[in-house]
């Protein structure tokens, strides 16, 4: 057995001992939509309310729900929560580690085993990494967003309707009749009044904080965290933080932005500062999918950023879909020049940028899998390309530190993945319901938007028309 696959199985006999559902991710991690007050611990869970009720009185009950510590109850007395099946199905029908594992290995979960299980279900715990959004408010519309967190995309559905897809794509009905509605930006939020009378004392137990959107930079509630963290005399030095951006804000706010991040570096107020982003292409075909975006200026502010602050990372999360296809090549070829020109050993990272590809799932119909077979080697052609990228400096400047600037083991695998769920089996019915609902779709988006599909992706075009033809 692998030594690495051998040390998560051990630890999973670790948790076992206490239940065979137990997982530490249900009190050291949480995510924190407060634009639409609901929370969840782990990302296979669907998301659940929070009642107001609780957080009057319990600011830390945006976290610590009585619905989540009634599963927290479940996993100390041996059950399995059925909001995990996610773990269970992998753990009953494969040899794979589970992600329960994975999550309780982690630095900001294993530590505080023996305190969690002393501490019982009913009693509220600070996670140790928590990801917030404030605010759907935002600058781009991306093709496959919507409006739970993008301002723009309510706008648009409200003034169109939702699009003519088979099952209606982002029309508000569903999220008014489920509750998740989004504040506006412009409203009162008690939600995040509860987060500002918890984040003094959160702040203090906390890894890693991240913060999501919406365009976190277009909210006063980000800048405030960071001012919180600049002002600290006796700063969480341990802290691990991060804020996404789509960094196609404003100028002045990214030179602000910058600012901050060099106040933190250099006050030794942070232990580590990433910077997420997000790309799907190259070029016009990358602003084709993320409406808003100016391909030039967001590379641009990049460079500024790995340029201005030297110790910090970019993490592109890049959710792979059909519009991908392409010019991935590009992108992955501009990502590797990016590794190697500022490789440092400044940095948190043993890479400056790095490039996390995942595979869209949804919507159905901009998925990979839409694509004819023809396109599944360009697709596999991805995966060896960053293969063939891979480099660690021993020499020069760096003197044998083993600096990485190429792709690395993380990254690599995930784009071998995207070409292994393309060509897995879809039932002809459903494929072509995907694929009625793809020309459905981006013929409404050019109506609306005034993009050109077929000017935009050539290589797309017979697909494209194919589609068209299509009758239900």
């Amino acid at each position: 057995m692998n030594a690495e696959i051998k040390k998560f199985q051990n630890y999973k006999n670790v948790l076992d001992k206490t239940g065979c559902g137990f997982c530490l991710a249900k009190w050291t991690q949480t995510t924190i939509h407060l634009h639409i007050g609901r929370t969840h611990s782990c990302h296979h869970p669907d998301t659940h309310a929070i009642p107001l009720e609780e957080i009057k009185t319990n600011p830390s009950a945006l976290h610590n729900t009585k619905f989540k510590k009634l599963k927290r109850k479940e996993m100390l007395e041996g059950e399995r929560p059925k909001e995990c099946d996610y773990c269970w199905k992998v753990e009953d029908n494969s040899d794979q580690i589970s992600d329960r594992v994975y999550k309780s290995h982690e630095p900001w979960s294993k530590p505080y085993l023996k305190e969690i299980k002393e501490l019982g279900w009913d009693k509220d715990y600070n996670p140790k990494y928590v990801e917030v959004s404030f605010s759907n408010k935002c600058n781009f519309k991306c093709s496959y967003c919507g409006p739970s967190f993008s301002s723009q995309w309510v706008a648009e559905i409200n003034k169109h309707g939702a699009y003519p897809t088979t099952d209606q794509f982002n029309n508000l009905d569903w999220l008014k009749s489920s509750g998740r509605m989004p504040y506006k930006h412009t409203e009162h939020n008690p939600y995040v009044d509860a987060f500002w009378e918890w984040w003094p004392d959160l702040y203090r137990d906390l890894d890693t904080f991240r913060i999501t959107g919406g365009e976190p930079l277009l909210g006063q509630d980000t800048w405030r965290v960071l001012d919180y963290i600049i002002d600290q005399e006796d700063p969480n030095r341990e802290l691990n933080l991060s804020i996404n951006s789509n960094l196609g804000i404003p100028d002045k706010l990214i030179d602000k932005f910058i600012e901050k991040i060099n106040r933190l570096e250099d006050g030794n107020k942070v232990k580590s500062f990433v910077v997420y982003t997000s790309v799907e292409g190259w070029g016009e075909q990358a602003e084709y999918g993320r409406s808003g975006l100016v391909f030039n200026k967001f590379w641009d502010n990049m460079n500024k950023i790995l340029t201005k602050c030297p110790s910090v990372t970019i993490g592109i999360m890049s959710t792979y879909n059909a519009l991908s296809v392409p010019s991935y090549d590009r992108l992955i070829k501009g990502v590797y020049d990016l590794k190697r020109e500022y490789a440092s050993t400044n940095r948190a990272w043993t890479t400056p940028i790095s490039l996390d590809a995942s595979f869209l799932r949804h919507p159905f119909h901009q998925t990979v899998q839409v694509l004819p077979e023809s396109f599944a080697d360009t697709v596999k052609s991805h995966g060896k390309l960053a293969e063939s990228l891979q480099e660690i400096i021993h020499d020069g400047e760096h003197n044998n530190m083993g600096v990485t600037y190429g792709y690395t083991m993380m990254e690599i695998p995930k784009l071998h993945r995207i070409y292994d769920w393309m060509v897995s089996y879809q039932k002809p019915d459903v494929l072509k319901r995907n694929q009625y609902n793809f020309y459905k779709f981006f013929n409404a988006h050019d109506e609306r938007r005034g993009t050109n599909f077929v000017k935009t992706f050539p290589e797309l075009e017979e697909f494209y028309n194919y589609c068209k033809e299509i009758k239900l």
